[in-house]
């Protein structure tokens, strides 16, 4: 049976988010909340993001603001500022491993990290979740993601979808007619697959170099 690890963006959004938990639940489906430092500090972001602990879910770092990618950026201190100050706000609400997925407009590529990030990811031991499907739920119409998600599961053995719990798309208005389709055809999957982890604990592996602005210099190991 395929595998499918859900994962959510940009949160979190207090109402939305917690509508997006219930639904989560009814069909006893887990899931990755990366969350941004400034939806964090936005009124009941915290409480927001205590819930989706509170259900059992993960909890990773995207960023502070959400901005130019992290790649397309060369000051020494921007890593620790969009990073390590979201992390703060994350609090006890993290990993025991900490996840950091970088933002980049759902493309993969050189612009999603620079140097000086992968550098203070490494030291801070981070694990690296990107993705293999992003349907592009923020597309009108609102129900036109589920299509292109079921068409990136039916290719694949295991899915890692990127969906965002925002309110001002109507997408998540659908959850729950994608996750009534894909039951029985998948098997739900908490941990991510391992095309999708070009870094785990600080250890750099194959991949990285491919979204690195010059590719870090970097050689890539095992």
């Amino acid at each position: 049976m395929r595998r499918l690890t859900l994962s959510f963006d940009n949160g979190p959004f207090p109402g939305t988010t917690e509508k997006v938990l219930a639904v989560l639940d009814r069909y006893a489906a887990p899931a990755s909340f990366f969350l941004v430092g400034e939806r964090l500090k936005s009124a009941g972001g915290r409480q927001t993001a205590g819930r989706i602990k509170a259900a059992g879910h993960r909890i990773g770092n995207h960023t502070m603001t959400h901005g130019t990618p992290l790649g397309l950026r060369t000051e020494p201190d921007h890593p620790e500022r969009e990073i390590g100050d979201t992390e703060a706000l994350i609090g006890d609400l993290a990993e025991p491993v900490r996840l950091f997925r970088p933002n980049g407009g759902g493309v993969s590529g050189p612009h999603l990290l620079s140097p000086a990030a992968v550098d203070y990811l490494v030291r801070h031991r981070y694990t690296v979740v990107t993705w293999n499907s992003v349907p592009r739920d923020w597309e009108p119409p609102p129900d036109a993601w589920i299509a292109r998600a079921l068409a990136d599961i039916r290719r694949q053995a295991w899915t890692l979808v990127v969906l965002h719990d925002r309110p001002d798309t109507g997408a998540m208005d659908y959850l729950a007619r994608f996750l009534e389709a894909v039951a029985g055809e998948v098997e739900w999957a908490r941990e991510f697959p391992d095309s999708c982890l070009p870094m785990v604990g600080g250890e750099i592996r194959p991949g990285l170099e491919s979204i690195v602005a010059g590719g870090g210099g970097m050689v890539p190991v095992a």
